[in-house]
């Protein structure tokens, strides 16, 4: 009996033994998943169309032509609207442009970026504008979209749709804790064939604001890309024809023309061009600062840079520089200005324009830049980027447009505003 029940006690022991030696575990592991969604080449080449007016939903950039206003919706077109009578613009069409950001006009042809391709639309009757041409590929990357970029095989990255994902997977835990079938490629983010994580002025002529990458001059419209400075031959306005590129850096992000120079903008300084010798644009000097955004702009003998820190521009510094540029191969700063986070900024003689952002628009008496004086704070507005024509001013930000009558600088006068849908 004693044996029976002994023989019994080693068999369940010999069973919990065996039980323990297995290695087998399983471990859950939740993430994300990001599958990428792109737009074939040959769809955002065909997609240019032009539609009725619609509400302004993320409004960027900013052009004036003749009597028309022009308003880049962010990635996806341009507003046109009749601003003859400044105190009631009048919304006339929609120009769906995939990929768009910027634009300029010369004699009726407004020319645009279309992600990768920049795109010449005939907007004589701006009520049914006309592609006339495109230039396939002339810039290396999508201007301004973060994130975007081209696949030679699949078109443009344009967005990721995001999920979250678990997987139950075993392992040897005595062995590899962390080796398993397929773990390799998990680790190495194979996203069910996707992609890795997302990366972060003249009478023919119209005028832009200071966070534009386009501008021309003469018979030429100037494109600066994240890191070229490219030339275009526009003399015939409705073919226009690539003419060089020249190389300036990295992180180029605006142009301004001022007289026969162009004045760059970049998250590590100013570079001017000039312009004298139109088809060819040479080299005068740079101003580094700290890193930040960066526009430019000039009246006499002053630039005024603003940096501010924000989603691409690293740095801590939220700043007015003022510089001497007397000498414009040798451009001194004069003085800084602490700001909440500037970014676009215009001029109009000693009257200086800055869009603060959360802070609003700010005016100031610049006539002696070592002692700038505040004439005006519009704190109530987000602001992106002005344009001052000699007695109004428009201006675009988070909450839409709005058109300033600055007769008197310390007394704006609201004539006008588009709001953003909300």
């Amino acid at each position: 009996m004693k044996f029976k029940i002994l023989s019994l006690l080693s068999a369940a022991l010999l069973i919990i033994l065996l039980n323990g030696c297995n290695s087998t575990r399983t471990r859950t592991y939740t993430y994300k998943l990001y599958i990428p969604v792109y737009q074939s080449f040959d769809e955002f080449r065909n997609g240019v169309k032009v539609t009725s007016p619609i509400e302004l939903q993320n409004p960027g950039k900013i052009y004036i032509f003749g009597n028309y206003l022009f308003i880049c919706e962010s990635g996806k077109g341009v507003h046109i609207i009749n601003n003859g009578n400044p105190t009631k613009p009048v919304p006339v069409s929609f120009i769906e442009i995939p990929g768009n950001g910027d634009i300029a006009v010369r004699n009726g042809i407004l020319y645009a970026d279309s992600y990768i391709d920049l795109v010449a639309i005939d907007i004589s009757d701006p009520l049914n504008p006309k592609v006339i041409k495109r230039i396939n590929d002339l810039f290396p990357n999508p201007l301004d979209l973060d994130g975007a970029y081209v696949d030679n095989e699949r078109g443009v990255l344009i967005s990721f749709i995001v999920k979250d994902t678990t997987v139950t997977y075993t392992y040897d835990y005595y062995n590899d804790p962390l080796t398993v079938d397929g773990w390799s490629n998990f680790g190495g983010k194979d996203y069910s064939g996707g992609s890795a994580e997302p990366s972060s002025r003249g009478s023919s002529d119209g005028k832009g604001g200071s966070m534009a990458r386009f501008t021309t001059y003469a018979n030429f419209l100037y494109i600066v890309d994240r890191s070229n400075l490219q030339t275009v031959d526009i003399s015939i306005p409705e073919n226009p024809r690539p003419w060089n590129k020249v190389n300036i850096g990295w992180n180029i992000e605006t142009i301004f023309p001022y007289k026969d120079k162009l004045f760059i903008g970049s998250q590590t300084g100013m570079f001017i061009y000039n312009a004298s010798t139109p088809w060819n644009p040479s080299y005068l000097c740079q101003f580094s600062h700290s890193r930040g955004c960066d526009p430019v702009i000039a009246e006499g003998n002053y630039a005024y840079v603003t940096l501010r820190t924000g989603t691409r521009c690293v740095g801590n510094l939220n700043e007015l520089d003022i510089l001497n540029i007397n000498d414009i191969t040798n451009p001194v700063l004069l003085i800084s200005y602490p700001m909440q986070e500037p970014a676009g900024e215009g001029i109009d003689g000693t009257t200086l324009f800055i869009c603060d952002g959360k802070a609003g628009l700010k005016v100031f008496d610049v006539k002696d830049p070592m002692n700038i004086q505040l004439l005006n704070w519009q704190s109530d507005i987000q602001a992106y980027d002005i344009i001052p024509l000699g007695r109004i001013a428009i201006l675009i930000g988070k909450d839409g447009l709005f058109q300033y009558d600055y007769s008197d600088p310390k007394n704006l006068v609201l004539l006008s505003k588009i709001p953003v849908k909300t």
